[in-house]
Order: structure tokens, then sequence, then C-alpha cells
């Protein structure tokens, strides 16, 4: 490994160029939570400004709010990772000042892993948990649970011509586009977060090829009027990072939901959606797919 590689305590802003290093620390691992891909991490650096070191064999990741609050994500790589953690912590407390800071989103491995080794509290984060769906579900919409979804998927096949396509560069330009209207509808410039998104969706449409990415998109009279981006997070999941739709044509998040698992990720058992961020309304989405399981995640601290 190159000796310009940043060494803990010394963190260094992660860039595109990171990807190969980072994404390979994180492939070995084998998350399934979906901050842990090296996209999450970039398209979001604008909004969290991370920076990124190593430690004891561990990938350590830090962050910060829009208020200024520094936090990491959890350490990365071989156990025990106790000790890792607790040095993290401390230099969080002596860096800040915070009394009780925090490592975010830390899977149930860590988290069970940190119980056993005493000396940390352990506390769930509901709205940041991924909801997992079973692939074959997503597709076949079989069954009473998908009854909903189904009239929703048939009654947009019913009223719309449309083709689906794979992903290509000729795409991204109305695939920004349709980002743009999406945000009109939505009124992001009344809402910071919804700013901070529609910022990482450029960035990710404009490094598709960079960050390995997989993507689908469905034309309606020859325009882009849904999309969605994704990538393998472990041997048998993939994860979907973005998805956007014209919310004005009934049915075609069902539809491009579907198709996209269908066209692209067929061979993997499970998908990974993301979380609901505590918001109801895309709790209830969310849910109305009945998930096949719910990831759990974590904010550890020290006890």
């Amino acid at each position: 490994m190159s000796s310009d590689v940043p060494r803990f305590p010394a963190f260094k802003p992660l860039e595109l160029q990171d990807r190969d290093i980072i994404h390979a620390i994180l492939c070995d691992y084998q998350p399934e939570t979906s901050e842990l891909t090296f996209t999450n991490l970039f398209i979001w650096q604008g909004h969290y400004h991370f920076a990124w070191a190593l430690a004891d064999g561990c990938l350590l990741l830090v962050g910060e709010t829009p208020a200024g609050v520094r936090w990491a994500l959890p350490p990365v790589g071989p156990g025990p990772r106790a000790p890792v953690c607790r040095e993290l912590l401390a230099w969080l407390q002596e860096k800040t000042g915070q009394e009780l800071p925090a490592i975010e989103r830390a899977d149930a491995r860590l988290a069970d892993e940190l119980r056993t080794s005493g000396g940390f509290l352990v506390t769930p984060q509901r709205e940041q948990f991924d909801y997992v769906y079973r692939t074959a579900d997503l597709i076949k919409l079989g069954g009473r649970k998908y009854h909903d979804k189904r009239n929703h998927l048939n009654g947009f096949l019913r009223t719309y011509r449309h083709t689906y396509e794979p992903f290509r560069e000729e795409h991204r330009r109305c695939c920004l586009d349709l980002t743009h209207r999406w945000c009109q509808w939505r009124r992001c410039q009344d809402d910071l977060n919804l700013m901070d998104e529609w910022d990482a969706v450029k960035t990710a449409l404009h490094s598709v090829t960079e960050l390995g990415l997989t993507g689908g998109v469905i034309l309606i009279a020859g325009k882009v009027e849904a999309f969605a981006l994704g990538e393998k997070l472990n041997q048998d999941t993939a994860v979907v990072h973005l998805e956007k739709a014209n919310p004005e044509i009934r049915g075609l998040y069902t539809a491009i939901n579907q198709q996209f698992c269908e066209q692209a990720w067929s061979a993997a058992e499970f998908i990974n959606r993301e979380q609901d961020l505590g918001e109801p309304g895309l709790r209830k989405a969310k849910l109305s797919y009945n998930p096949e399981r719910l990831v759990e995640k974590f904010r550890i601290q020290l006890a």
C-alpha cells in the first residue's frame, strides 16, 4: 500500500481518486449497511465532508453535520475493533470538546463485539435501519401483500407506452433534467435536506462510470421519466442508492423499482433500499414493499 495513504490521526479528505483503496477494504468486509460503499461516501461528501485514515488495519471515516458536529462511521476491518473504537472516540473527544462523541450507524457485528468487550454505550438508531427485500418479491410483486403495487404497475403499463434501457452516458443529461424537475416539484429550495440530496444525485450522475455504478432508465415518448442507480453491496445483496421518477405519472415509481430489479439485479438474492431517516411518508412507502428484514444500526459512545 502506498506510503502516502493517510495514517490516523492524520485524516485526508475523501476524493474520487481514493476509490480503489477504500472500495477494496469495504468489499473485503462484505458490509450489510448501505453507508459502507465508496459511492455513498463520495456522493454525500458535499454534505458530510468525509475524511479517512487507516489505523491498525482498519479504515476510519469521520464526518461533520451541517451544524458542525463531528462524528465517525464504524471502523472497517478485522477484529478486535474495541481498541481502535476507544482510540477514535477519545480522539474525537479531545479534538472537538464533545462530552460524548459518537460512532454513528454501526452495524450489528460491531455492536455485538463492543457489548462483549464492555465500556461502550450501544444505542439502536431506528431511523437509520436499512430495508432489505427479496429481489424475487420486488420483481414478481406476487400475492395479496403486493396487490396494490400490482395495480399501480398494471395501470402504468396500460396507460403508457414505454421502454426500459440500461443507463448509458447519453442518458446523463436527461437524468439531470429530470432531477431538476423533481426538485421543482418537491420545492427543494425550501428544504436544505432536499438540496443536499439534489447535490448527491448530480454528483452520482456525473461519476457513474468512475464509481462503477449500474443504472436503468424508463423512457416515455423518448424522454427519460425515471431512473435508478445502484451497485453490489455484498455477495448476495445489491443496494439501490438513487431512484427518481416523474411524480405526476401514476405507477412510475413502482415501474422503475420493478424493472431495475428485474433487468439489473435478478442474480442478486436481496435488494437493500437504504433507510427512511425517520420520515413518516418514506417509512410508510418502504414498509409497503414488505421488507424481508431490517438491517439494524447503532450509535456507539464511551460509557
